[in-house]
């Protein structure tokens, strides 16, 4: 009796789903898969686009997250918002994601193929000629507007079919209790799509190299790659209709009036719902965690692959290393997930696992800097190692991005999913819809922002190195004292919740019990 005792509780420990659960939660984690998978695919085609074109580089990218993707998520927001008052939850879902999937398909078919065509690059040869070479990149952007656009929705992708569609639906369906056992292993699909979609990129460019010349092999290469979106995407859509159907029809999993209301839902405006967010506390503190979180990790990795790209000046040996390092990131992240995530949240609660990651990005993100800093002081003991200062500051700019995006992932991404489910309605469709989108669209765009600012008063990346270290002490402090103090709200609101679904089950056995009057 104490062996079977035993064997479930280290069951639990690695696999904690009943069989009968499988029927909800494998659906849900392909789901995750294809999205993830799209992701990545999306990912490493938008910087390929961007840094190779005609009049174009690196440059372009902060301006496109600056000015292109930040206005876009705020747009999406705003449009996502009004259509959550009008539409069904299936209807809102499916046409938030069908005009993505079919802008892919649009572009791969159409805008690439007629890029000389629609390009302005007469005009933009003129303002290159009549403004300073500073606004190459802002010139870059307008001369090449259709690969701009498909980086502003590959970007958006991220957080529109991920985090507000996915975690939205899944914050839907879920119950806390399952979400402490499910999420963690729900993120699973996203490194298992991280471990696919790279394998099928080098596919795609084994084909690549073995077309004749006279051949737009980059066309080829793309068709291929949106062909995978395409279908990755109708999948998306197929299964959350299969959920729909048969899962959610499925007392044992899902039942409506479990979900207590205390009070009709509104219809707001666009400022009355801004109005609404602002004061609400919980919503604010979460925004803090994700904005935070897009901040510290955008001015880690910049300066990370500044010194990335000193070490590898050849395109394809950079290329190498990200391959490899996508795949140590999978792993690690798979790891983490199986035995360190969904085990931390169960047994030492929300505020344990929303604190892992930034104290994680905290240590490693001070030992990468404080390398780089003083990296000039190692070189005859690095010499003496049979390496350069340079190289070891790569490889552990490399172990913190690895490490700060594996408990991004376990730890990070499911307690802040988890922070939505004791909220009513209105709060978690239009608080998701403004943090996931424009907080996290927010973050990303601050870092660069602020390296901008930086970069044009101090001159290079290595000389604002030292006030980035301040700058992310600072951030990361504030985002810790921010989970803590939301930690309190979420075990309040979880107890209401709790009492109230307790009291929704006692009213709806009093009605079955009570016999009908005549």
């Amino acid at each position: 009796m104490s062996q079977t005792k035993e064997f479930g509780k280290w069951r639990s420990f690695f696999w904690p789903v009943h069989s009968y659960e499988l029927k909800k939660v494998l659906p849900m984690f392909l789901m995750f898969f294809f999205i993830s998978f799209n992701y990545t695919i999306l990912r490493d085609t938008k910087d390929t686009l961007i840094v190779t074109a005609a009049g174009s580089g690196a440059e372009a990218i902060p301006f496109l997250k600056l000015w292109g993707v930040l206005p876009m998520a705020v747009i999406v927001m705003i449009i996502y918002s009004k259509l959550s008052n009008k539409l069904s939850k299936p209807a809102l879902f499916y046409t938030t994601l069908i005009p993505f999937i079919a802008f892919f398909a649009l572009f791969a078919t159409v805008l690439y193929p007629a890029r000389d065509f629609l390009h302005p690059n007469e005009l933009c040869d003129k303002l290159q000629a009549i403004l300073p070479s500073g606004f190459m990149g802002l010139i870059a952007i307008i001369r090449n507007w259709t690969f701009s656009l498909f980086y502003i929705l590959a970007e958006l992708w991220g957080s529109v079919a991920l985090s507000l569609l996915f975690w939205g639906f899944a914050n839907d369906i879920m119950k806390v209790t399952e979400a402490k056992r499910f999420y963690s292993l729900l993120g699973l699909g996203a490194n298992l799509a991280l471990l696919v979609s790279g394998p099928a990129i080098i596919l795609v460019s084994n084909i690549r190299s073995k077309l004749p010349a006279g051949v737009d092999a980059w066309g080829v290469s793309l068709n291929y790659l949106m062909s995978m979106v395409v279908i990755s995407g109708i999948c998306i859509m197929g299964i959350y209709a299969w959920i729909n159907r048969n899962v959610l029809t499925d007392p044992r999993f899902y039942n409506p009036e479990e979900k207590v209301v205390k009070k009709a839902k509104t219809k707001m405006s666009m400022k009355d719902s801004f109005v609404f967010l602002g004061k609400s506390k919980y919503i604010g503190l979460l925004a803090i965690l994700v904005i935070a979180y897009g901040i510290s990790i955008n001015i880690v990795e910049v300066t990370w692959k500044s010194q990335l790209k000193l070490q590898y000046p050849n395109p394809n040996d950079y290329s190498v290393f990200m391959g490899k390092f996508s795949i140590c990131t999978g792993i690690i992240t798979v790891f983490m997930m199986l035995f360190v995530g969904g085990n931390v949240i169960r047994k030492f609660g929300w505020g344990a696992g929303a604190l892992i990651t930034p104290v994680v990005l905290l240590v490693t993100g001070l030992l990468f800097f404080s390398f780089v800093l003083f990296k000039g002081n190692l070189t005859g003991i690095m010499s003496m190692l049979g390496t350069s200062p340079l190289a070891l500051a790569v490889i552990i700019g490399a172990i913190q991005n690895i490490m700060s995006k594996s408990s991004k992932y376990s730890l990070f991404d499911p307690t802040k999913e988890m922070a939505y489910i004791p909220l009513d309605p209105e709060s978690k469709v239009k608080g998701k819809a403004a943090i996931d989108v424009v907080g996290a669209r927010l973050g990303k765009s601050g870092g660069s922002l602020l390296q901008q600012l930086l970069i044009l008063a101090l001159g290079s990346i290595s000389a604002m190195t030292p006030y980035i270290a301040v700058i992310l002490l600072v951030i990361i402090g504030a985002w810790i004292i921010s989970a803590k103090a939301l930690n309190k709200l979420f075990i309040e609101k979880t107890e209401e919740m709790d009492a109230e679904a307790q009291t929704a089950k006692v009213n709806i056995s009093q009605k079955t019990e009570t016999p009908a009057t005549t």
